[in-house]
Parts: structure tokens; C-alpha cells; sequence
């Protein structure tokens, strides 16, 4: 079952075009890299999923059309988006910051909080820490579990692994596993192809605001042009 599906999406920001005719698509429990340069129009792709960007085109979740949709009325759909800057409530602790992600104080979704502490000890172990003081690993953990609380089908992740340290790449990518096994969607947005490569089912690449490349994790390792092109560095 197709939950994403994007056809021919303009985005704008101001009179700066942004994005050129994207089309995409994410299907029930399947993990889609979304894979590109800094500036090639990935973040933008997922705010425009969110309602958060002006865009043109078509937006449809489970059939439906959303593009005209509020960003709080898009996440009541069932889509979870974990930002880059990863936006935790410094002040309060890691407890609060997890209740704030429940869409109702009746519980009644597939995530518990013990399920968060089991995947993440260290969290159990910063339970009644303010958010704030914890490190930047941390923060991110928090910032996933505290989207899965909300109980989405499908999660939107801009750049989990930007300036983790690699035993921590390895846990989010034990994490994002761990999602797919319970039949959750992940539009993975990310510039290390190794975690990217290790955990897609599909890869899809951008370039200049357009997606140049849809495939497996395989054929995009035997494309040398593309990842010449467009990935590397």
C-alpha cells in the first residue's frame, strides 16, 4: 500500500524556486533514502510534505490530497517529521519532552515510554535530566522517540546522523530498523550513503531541486556516473 505519494512538486521560497516537478512515492513499512548535496532540495522536499514551505503540485496521503493542509493537521494524519535541528524543549526533562510528542494522555499507540527506554537506555538513565544538558547524540535519540510518541505511520528524518559519533550512527540505524520491523515508513533524509545504503530499500538522489536517480541500494552502487555526479564531495 502506497502512504506517500508526490507528483510533479514546485516549492518556493519567496520568488527563489526551489523545487522542480519531484515526484515520489513511500509505501506501507518500506525505508526510502532521499539522498543528495547540501542545497540539491531534500529538506525542502520535507517541509513541503509538512505544509511548511509554499509549493505546487500534488501531496496525497493514502489517496488523499493534503497539499493545502496545516503542518498540525498533516502530523494528525499520521506523518512524524524529526527536523535537522532537532528540536527539543531545553527546560523541561526527557520524560516531559517524550509526553509532549502523545497526541492524547490515553496512550493508545504502539510506542509506550518503556519502549523508548529499552531501545535508548541512556534515556532511562536521563529520565528527570532537562534536555538541554544532554549531548548531542542524546538530544537526537530524544527527538526520535519523542516523534514515535506521537504514533506515526510514516517518519519524515532530516539528517539523524549529522554530527554523531559512529557508535551512535550505528544505534540510529539499529533504531530505524527497529521502525521498519514494526511496519513504520521512513523517508530518510541523510548525506552518509554508508547508513543510507545499509538500511533503504530504495535510494532516490536529487540534484537541483529534481529526483536524477530512483533505485535500489544496489543499482546505486553500480552507478558510478550518479554517485560521481551527484553525491560525491
Amino acid at each position: 500500500m502506497t502512504l506517500l505519494e508526490i507528483e510533479n512538486l514546485h516549492a518556493f521560497y519567496g520568488k527563489s524556486h526551489v523545487l522542480h516537478g519531484v515526484s515520489l512515492d513511500v509505501k506501507q513499512g518500506e525505508i526510502v533514502a532521499l539522498l543528495g548535496r547540501n542545497g540539491s532540495g531534500r529538506s525542502t522536499t520535507a517541509k513541503a510534505i509538512m505544509g511548511q514551505v509554499d509549493c505546487q503540485g500534488s501531496l496525497r496521503w493514502k489517496g488523499q490530497q493534503m497539499r493545502d493542509k496545516k503542518a498540525f493537521e498533516i502530523a494528525h494524519l499520521g506523518i512524524g517529521y524529526v527536523p535537522e535541528s532537532r528540536d527539543i524543549f531545553p527546560t523541561l526533562t526527557v520524560q516531559q519532552n517524550l509526553m509532549l510528542g502523545q497526541k492524547s494522555t490515553r496512550n493508545t499507540g504502539r510506542w509506550s515510554f518503556d519502549d523508548m527506554y529499552q531501545m535508548f537506555p541512556r534515556l532511562k538513565e536521563r529520565e528527570h535530566t532537562e534536555a538541554g544538558v544532554l549531548s548531542g547524540g542524546e538530544q537526537q535519540m530524544l527527538t526520535l522517540c519523542r516523534t514515535l510518541m506521537g504514533d506515526p505511520e510514516l517518519i519524515i528524518i532530516d539528517e539523524p546522523t549529522e554530527g554523531l559519533a559512529p557508535k551512535i550512527v550505528e544505534l540510529v540505524g539499529e533504531y530505524l530498523k527497529a521502525l521498519k520491523a514494526r511496519g513504520i515508513s521512513v523517508l530518510l533524509i541523510e548525506q552518509k550513503l554508508t547508513i543510507a545504503m545499509a538500511i533503504s530499500d530504495r535510494a532516490l538522489v536529487m540534484g537541483h531541486g529534481s529526483i536524477v536517480f530512483d533505485g535500489t541500494p544496489d543499482e546505486l552502487r553500480a552507478d558510478s556516473y550518479i554517485r560521481k555526479e551527484w553525491l560525491e564531495v
